[in-house]
């Protein structure tokens, strides 16, 4: 059983995670962010990270655990669909900035756009809605209380707008294949997918065993949870759980390494 020194030292460990959480600052509900940042096993097993690497541009623990994962890997190649604002709440900025990895950038918010030109010269910035259909038009709500959590789920949007205004536009859809294939792209290091329950419609548009993305960093809504669980089991991917209590919000896989490599192989 867990004395009560333990128990105190938890509690201070969630105690110093809210703080971190609060400065990094939100658009999100103090309340939502607060359950995803507070967890007491989750803020004692994200202390290490947030030692190590201090500041952060994501506002939940993205950047820090794809530091980790790549041992500050420089050089890398990413793609984030559901990317939002260029720096504030970015999970590739720092990336970008001080390990020089390249990528692509894609929200369907064409807002973002310019500012992606003017400061992310080594990412490339695309304004699509990301399906399982190319060349067709999505009709996304965005409640501008929350932007980032504009989608193409009008129950979903009339949860997060909290009594603010909402707007509709039409967005072009894409899949990745197509999209990836136009831009010449070979291999993904990371792969990031953060579209408000439209997970599973992107995956059946996207070849993940052509692509082979190292790390993949997906949302995963209850609704939508258990088909993005489904699709990377079925093509060779497990979970990371080093990283399930770190990030409540979203699900890290990897590519599942053969039964001789993890038994010490040939």
């Amino acid at each position: 059983m867990m004395n009560k020194r333990r128990v105190m030292d938890l509690v201070v460990v969630a105690a110093v995670a809210a703080v971190v959480g609060l400065v990094a600052g939100s658009y999100e509900p103090l309340h939502r962010r607060w359950a995803i940042n507070l967890g007491l096993l989750g803020a004692y097993e994200l202390t290490p990270l947030a030692e190590r690497y201090k500041t952060r541009e994501s506002f939940f623990a993205e950047e820090w655990i794809f530091r980790d994962f790549f041992r500050d890997q420089r050089d890398g190649f990413f793609v984030e669909i559901g990317a939002g604002p260029h720096q504030t709440g970015s999970n590739t900025y720092f990336l970008e900035k001080e390990r020089g990895w390249r990528g692509i950038a894609v929200d369907a918010l064409e807002r973002y756009r310019a500012e992606y030109e003017r400061h992310r010269p080594a990412t490339r910035f695309f304004s699509f809605f990301v399906s399982d259909v190319s060349d067709a038009n999505a009709r996304v709500r965005i409640p501008e209380a929350a932007p980032g959590s504009a989608s193409d789920n009008h129950a979903y949007v009339e949860e997060q707008r909290r009594g603010g205004l909402v707007t509709n536009v039409e967005v072009p859809t894409i899949t990745m294949n197509d999209l990836l294939h136009r831009e010449g792209v070979n291999g993904i290091d990371l792969l990031i997918m953060d579209i408000e329950l439209s997970e599973p419609r992107a995956l059946s548009g996207f070849d993940v065993e052509r692509y082979r993305p190292r790390l993949v960093c997906i949302e995963s809504h209850a609704p939508v949870r258990q088909a993005i669980l489904d699709y990377f089991h079925f093509h060779g991917y497990v979970v990371v759980g080093k990283y399930l209590r770190m990030d409540n919000q979203n699900l890290y896989f990897t590519i599942r390494e053969p039964a001789g490599e993890r038994a010490g192989g040939a």
